[in-house]
């Protein structure tokens, strides 16, 4: 079966979260004899800032972005079997659903990906008039890239058909154990973009805890922090190329996840950043959401902070040892049950029993 993804990017991880989920999931549908192929527009410097090449197991159209640019590759949709459009592209997120579900065939499943669910149904409540809203009623499905029952319950009281979560995971050929890199080197290392509903959660649990532990080492990467005010002994090193992702996650004693305030308030939302160390064998310290039972057991396969404080006092008592042992667990966990692989699985049964409904209706 064909599939047309209009998303963000696939090529380009800067400024753009979704890239890794994007590649895994898509490598492992095309492994399942999927043919695929990525809309993505030029904006955000991301095609001057590519950290892949082209895929072998997926085409990749980039396109000017314009409108009519826009509109040429939004009738290529025509071509699939499955047309998805994903939040968050980037430029006219509207007209792009608009245009590449009426150019859909009548056959075609046709499905909206949500990268961002909790904020994009932030955005959606109280606007019945909302674009993505009047449009949820005939689409086929919505799948998100997290949230459970909260967003699944939200999606269809707004009128989605079926909505259903497809978790993050791990692609274990790009996320694996590395060597570590003297680079990286330090106590506690976060990686993350400044974000607006991002920033204060990084200052209260990251770098506050800086603050209060002149005797340890902190490593900041991401987008964005140049002029962030932060205490010397933290060293601030830009945006980190996925490249070097696995070597940046290894090396410090332990690295640090913090959500984006509205995936924290809503939870079962684990960000890519999470399988990322977990796969490259990581010692995780996590904030805490509900859900994280679901994929990591807590104190074993990764440490849960509550606030700053929390941070403060599992850096003190982090001993080599028992950050090794959580990164070995950590490990184990995810190659186990969450790669992309297990994802694709799923993903491939829902597409093939929902053309099956849509073939039984006609």
């Amino acid at each position: 079966m064909k599939i047309a993804f209009y998303g963000s990017s696939l090529l380009s991880a800067y400024w753009n979260g979704a890239a890794t989920y994007y590649r895994g999931l898509l490598r492992s549908l095309a492994e399942r004899g999927y043919q695929i192929t990525f809309y993505e527009p030029d904006i955000y410097e991301r095609q001057q800032n590519r950290d892949i090449d082209p895929p072998a197991w997926c085409d990749v159209v980039v396109y000017e972005g314009t409108i009519p640019a826009l509109k040429d590759v939004a009738v290529e949709a025509a071509l699939a079997d499955i047309v998805i459009k994903a939040s968050g592209v980037g430029f006219e997120d509207d007209l792009l659903l608009e245009q590449v579900m009426t150019a859909a065939r009548p056959a075609a499943l046709k499905i909206f990906w949500d990268v961002d669910a909790p904020a994009t149904l932030a955005e959606l409540k109280g606007l019945p008039e909302h674009p993505l809203r009047k449009a949820l009623a005939d689409l086929d499905l919505v799948l998100t890239y997290g949230g459970g029952d909260p967003v699944v319950q939200a999606y269809r009281a707004m009128g989605a058909v079926e909505c259903i979560p497809i978790y993050n995971a791990l692609d274990p050929q790009t996320h694996h154990p590395v060597a570590p890199d003297c680079r990286f080197k330090a106590d506690l290392g976060f990686l993350g973009n400044r974000l607006p509903d991002r920033e204060a959660r990084v200052e209260a649990f990251f770098l506050d805890s800086a603050a209060g532990l002149n005797n340890r080492s902190f490593l900041l990467g991401g987008s964005g922090w140049h002029d962030k005010p932060m205490a010397p002994n933290v060293h601030y090193i830009g945006h980190v190329s996925t490249r070097d992702h696995n070597a940046f996650n290894v090396t410090p004693k332990a690295v640090l996840n913090i959500s984006r305030e509205s995936m924290a308030q809503n939870g079962f939302s684990p960000a890519t950043r999470v399988f990322e160390a977990a796969g490259a064998g990581a010692c995780l310290i996590t904030d805490y959401w509900e859900g994280i039972d679901r994929f990591l057991k807590p104190d074993e396969e990764v440490l849960v902070a509550r606030d700053g404080g929390d941070v403060r006092d599992i850096l003190t008592d982090l001993t080599d040892e028992h950050a090794a042992a959580i990164g070995r667990r950590a490990l184990q966990r995810v190659l186990a049950e969450h790669t992309y692989q297990h994802r694709a699985v799923e993903v491939d049964r829902l597409f093939r029993s929902h053309f099956g409904s849509k073939e039984a209706a006609e």
